[in-house]
């Protein structure tokens, strides 16, 4: 009797090649973080944590223009996953740099810090790629569970753990929705796959099937907690103020542009025949999304929570991209995520520096005078609150037009306009930071930081005192941690590229709109 050949899905390794660096390298990351030694968990671990981001980023370069599907078409590698995965790598390169001389990998373990982070990388990848209903949620699940654990990993801080609890909780609910969401199109569809159910919706009278129309309904509400879309946002202001700021830089720019990757290929692709019914709901969401955003921002003198605030209104903005459904609404929807990642690096940048030189915290007033004292700190802080109100010469302005462009071309004039009205109301608050660094003086109180407790960057924070270390002969006192706290080279490097990447795509954007134009080819809209 001869035996029946049993035969698996051809694997695709090079198309694969991204995500098998991301997971080989966070195993490696990890077992680094156990060897003994603290040189090697503080410089080595977060050396190699930024080769393996190098490596996916490279590899992502090597699959453009590729265009297959993989895993028995679970996963799309084409040049809008792949531009999103170079985001991810800057967005995760830029939290690793915030990170090293941070309290969070201290105190969470290097190697568990900087792997969690990895690990969070790969959801986002997955996730962007994905064009399969079960591929898209534990996308979003890899996406999410590293990251509860990463806003907890100042352990000796209240408000840190606070922050996991609630995206813990928050994060649940939005999950659990969009399951239940993705279950009912599955029923009225009678498949996972987005082909198919673009296909069935096409040629099956399920248009104004409940069902879909629900399923629908509950994936809105779904993604829209993971993209900060209002009603949605509750969560973003308290998570945002309370995580390690790394942190909430990684989160304020990846998780959004990983949200709104997904959000473009499903609602684009899958449910691009039931757009007549979608559509009107997501610009209702965009115009309350930006009023509420802003609306919000006004009265906010902690910079995290203006910036967390700042981040729904941009949500706002960015859905404005998705809502007309053409390939110039997709374009320039991932050129604003582009430049949406720079102008909020180098403003968060700037907050853990002051962070760490001033019993201030995240407060406003830490900002306060830098102009004289810290040009190199003030001037990216200004180009960014510059570029994310929309000033021209920054590429903030550059993608506002691009989307209101957009938004025209797809016959939604209105949305432009609001979108216009959010711009001018934003700078209350905006112009505010500015006149802070530039118009004021430091007040007398912003003592420079002697103990590392205040790097987490909640002045409810500063009087807790870490416990000393004199691991491997090193110095652990406040004294001395608090003056390696101080000398941030790698910070002020971080704040100055993005402040500078801020102006110069503002006056040259052809390289971003090129990305963008690759990126719009991806999904074949017209």
């Amino acid at each position: 009797m001869t035996p029946l050949a049993v035969s698996g899905p051809p694997i695709d390794f090079a198309g694969l090649s991204p995500l098998i660096a991301l997971i080989g390298g966070s195993c490696v990351v990890l077992l680094t973080g156990l060897l003994p030694g603290r040189a090697v968990r503080v410089a080595g671990v977060p050396l190699l944590t930024l080769v393996t981001l190098a490596a996916f980023a490279g590899l992502s370069v090597w699959q453009f223009n590729e265009g297959k599907s993989i895993i028995s078409g679970a996963l799309r590698v084409d040049d809008l996953a792949l531009v999103l995965n170079l985001l991810f790598a800057v967005a995760a390169a830029s939290c690793v740099l915030l990170s090293w001389r941070g309290l969070a990998p201290e105190e969470a373990g290097h190697g568990e810090y900087h792997t969690l982070l990895l690990a969070s990388v790969t959801g986002m990848a997955v996730l962007a790629g994905a064009q399969n209903l079960v591929t898209l949620f534990l996308g979003l699940e890899l996406l999410s569970i590293p990251l509860y654990v990463l806003c907890a990993t100042e352990l000796r801080r209240e408000t840190s753990l606070e922050s996991g609890l609630k995206y813990l909780i928050i994060g649940s609910l939005g999950s659990a929705t969009l399951l239940y969401g993705l279950a009912l199109i599955y029923g009225a569809a009678g498949d996972t796959d987005f082909a198919a159910i673009a296909s069935a919706l096409a040629t099956k009278d399920i248009l104004d099937d409940p069902l879909m129309l629900t399923g629908i309904g509950l994936v809105v509400v779904g993604l829209g907690f993971k993209a900060s879309v209002a009603p949605f946002h509750q969560w973003t202001p308290d998570v945002y103020e309370g995580a390690p700021t790394p942190i909430t830089a990684f989160m304020a720019v990846a998780t959004k542009a990983a949200a709104f990757g997904v959000i473009l290929r499903l609602f684009d692709v899958a449910l691009v025949d039931a757009q007549l019914d979608w559509a009107p709901a997501l610009a209702a969401l965009a115009a309350v999304t930006i009023v509420v955003g802003n609306v919000g921002a006004l009265g906010q003198s902690s910079l995290k929570r203006l910036l967390a605030y700042s981040s729904v209104a941009q949500a706002g903005y960015l859905l404005v991209g998705v809502v007309v459904g053409t390939r110039l609404g997709l374009q320039a929807t991932v050129f604003y995520l582009a430049v949406y990642l720079l102008m909020n690096l180098a403003a968060f940048a700037v907050i853990i520096a002051r962070e760490r030189e001033t019993d201030l915290g995240d407060d406003i007033s830490a900002m306060a005078g830098i102009g004289a004292t810290r040009p190199w700190l003030a001037w990216p802080m200004t180009i960014a609150m510059l570029s994310l109100a929309g000033i021209p010469a920054t590429a903030g302005f550059v993608g506002k037009i691009y989307l209101i462009a957009a938004a025209v071309d797809g016959d939604y004039t209105w949305l432009g306009i609001v979108l216009v009205v959010g711009s001018m109301i934003s700078l209350a608050y905006y112009l505010r930071v500015v006149a802070a660094m530039w118009m004021r003086e430091a007040p007398k109180t912003a003592a420079l930081v002697a103990r590392p407790a205040m790097a987490g960057g909640s002045s409810e924070a500063g009087g807790e005192e870490r416990e000393e270390k004199e691991e491997d002969g090193e110095d652990g006192s406040a004294e001395g941690a608090g003056e390696r706290l101080r000398s941030t080279p790698e910070v002020t490097a971080v704040a100055v590229l993005f402040g500078a990447a801020s102006l110069f795509f503002g006056i040259i954007p052809s390289p971003l709109f090129d990305l963008a134009r690759d990126a719009g080819a991806a999904l074949g809209l017209l």
